[in-house]
């Protein structure tokens, strides 16, 4: 813990900053990049390039990595902002031009066709092509649901169970008619 590859000197402020109270975040955990992986859901070659600013996180790493060091609240809103700022700021590479085969038509400006013609891949992932909503760990997707539920309206909630119990009420009925019939 704590032998960090030094960051380049050309990295922006910004993004020299989130990376180290990453870095201090993770050691503050005492865990390993496998537990720290087994933990949060991204695995520990994800969390290498996290750390080592090879790659900027998703900000439900970022998340994640606060939840497993006890963060709550406002400390995690810094996270937040410390993320937002860093990734605004991460140097990126121009994306590398797409060859199209000559004959293979690419909508150029304004609709028309260019043969052949090169261009640039568009963002994979979201705002300013960094991945921010990856596939969540099933512990996650549990508190959504839960808070889903809290904000869906109450009467419909309480027609469903008197529904079920309802029915409930309906094969009970039968199960003792039934059975009065075969002992009777």
């Amino acid at each position: 813990m704590g032998a960090w590859q030094p960051l380049p000197e050309e990295f922006p402020a910004e993004v020299r900053h989130f990376v180290e109270q990453l870095r201090l975040l993770k050691d503050r955990t005492g865990m390993s990049l496998v537990a720290l992986g087994t933990r949060t859901a991204y695995s520990k070659s994800s969390w290498q390039r996290y750390l080592n600013a090879s790659q900027p996180p998703p900000r439900q790493a970022v998340v994640a990595l606060c939840r497993v060091a006890g963060l709550a609240g406002e400390e995690t809103e810094r996270f937040g902002v410390r993320w937002e700022l860093a990734v605004r700021a991460w140097p990126r590479e121009p994306a590398p031009p797409v060859r199209v085969p000559a004959g293979g038509p690419v909508p150029g400006p304004g609709g028309e066709s260019a043969p052949g013609a090169e261009v640039a891949l568009p963002a994979a992932h979201g705002r300013d092509g960094y991945e921010e909503d990856p596939t969540l760990p099933w512990w996650d997707l549990l508190d959504e649901e839960s808070s889903r539920a809290s904000r869906e309206p109450a009467a419909p909630r309480t027609s469903r169970l008197l529904l079920y119990a309802a029915l409930l009420a309906v094969v009970l009925l039968l199960a003792a008619v039934v059975g009065a019939v075969t002992l009777g």
